[in-house]
């Protein structure tokens, strides 16, 4: 394809009307934008309620425990460990050597969101999750204005002290204080004022700085974002069909990783920060955006970009 071509392309391109996302009048057309939505809350909820009943009610499958333990470290029917990495490596930086259980649930589980996409915990099992979003639903009801803003590589070195914390005290530094773990026990044992970190998250990304905590200060995320660089399941980009009206980057918790350069040159939205959470694919109004395995999105753009020079 000749130089004219491309550029005749390129204007053809921008010369498309640019349409905005509007919400469906019908319920079912309501139902396919919240999909995702439903789908997180679902598995986030239904985690939770995995916990609470195998601990509350003693449930059961083949005469085994459902689900045991936590969220930094639990099993699954009693057989199958598994473990948050991030507090692993923070034992292990504390200079104690994890049980093998531990560490085989480590792997397990980094292994599955390596698979499924980094960050994916933070968006699809992180029950502080559902209380950010909301706070940032409110914000944006009200009309809130951020105090002050940090910049978001702030929780990576959130992350390097939670570590040398962990070296220096001699305990998994961040275990103590995740509001993660607080929120779980809260929610299984019975809440008490441990709930107040919570709710103070809550209050400060309402009032303080929109998506704070998830987006600038938690080290647990900046790690998933580390591994979430070699991550499988991606969201694809079409460029063609782009028309760059930015509903996306204005819906996305993390408008960094729209980056249109980097994205129409890969196919794909590459940056390990991505949640996976498919907010920017349900507000497209042209559909450009789409969940995606990363080697068949490589094998798409390597046969677009041979066609494109044939």
């Amino acid at each position: 394809m000749t130089e004219k071509q491309e550029e005749g392309m390129v204007s053809s391109r921008k010369r498309e009307p640019v349409r905005h996302f509007q919400m469906p009048d019908t319920l079912v057309g309501k139902l396919r934008v919240w999909r995702f939505l439903i789908a997180r809350r679902v598995v986030q909820v239904g985690t939770l309620i995995l916990f609470i009943g195998t601990f509350c009610w003693g449930w059961k499958l083949f005469n085994q425990p459902v689900l045991t333990g936590n969220m930094s470290s639990s099993r699954l029917l009693d057989v199958i460990p598994l473990s948050d990495p991030f507090a692993v490596l923070q034992v292990i930086a504390s200079l104690h050597w994890p049980h093998m259980d531990a560490l085989i649930g480590a792997a397990i589980v980094l292994v599955i969101y390596l698979l499924l996409g980094g960050r994916v915990f933070c968006a699809w099992t992180c029950p502080v999750n559902m209380v950010t979003d909301l706070a940032n639903w409110l914000r944006e009801k009200w009309g809130v204005r951020s105090l002050f803003v940090v910049p978001s590589k702030t929780r990576y070195w959130a992350l390097l002290l939670a570590l040398v914390l962990s070296f220096i005290l001699g305990v998994a530094a961040f275990e103590w204080i995740s509001p993660i773990a607080i929120m779980h026990r809260e929610l299984i044992y019975g809440i008490g004022l441990g709930f107040i970190a919570v709710l103070g998250i809550f209050i400060f990304d309402l009032l303080i700085m929109a998506r704070g905590w998830c987006g600038h200060l938690c080290p647990l995320g900046a790690f998933w974002s580390i591994t979430g660089r070699a991550a499988q399941v991606r969201v694809a980009f079409d460029d063609a069909s782009c028309t760059r009206c930015g509903d996306c980057v204005k819906e996305c918790p993390e408008p960094s990783v729209l980056s249109f350069k980097e994205i129409s040159q890969y196919g794909m939205v590459r940056s390990g920060e991505c949640t996976n959470c498919g907010k920017c694919i349900v507000v497209c109004p042209e559909s450009s955006l789409s969940f995606n395995l990363r080697a068949c999105i490589c094998k798409s753009s390597s046969q677009s970009a041979h066609g494109s020079t044939s």
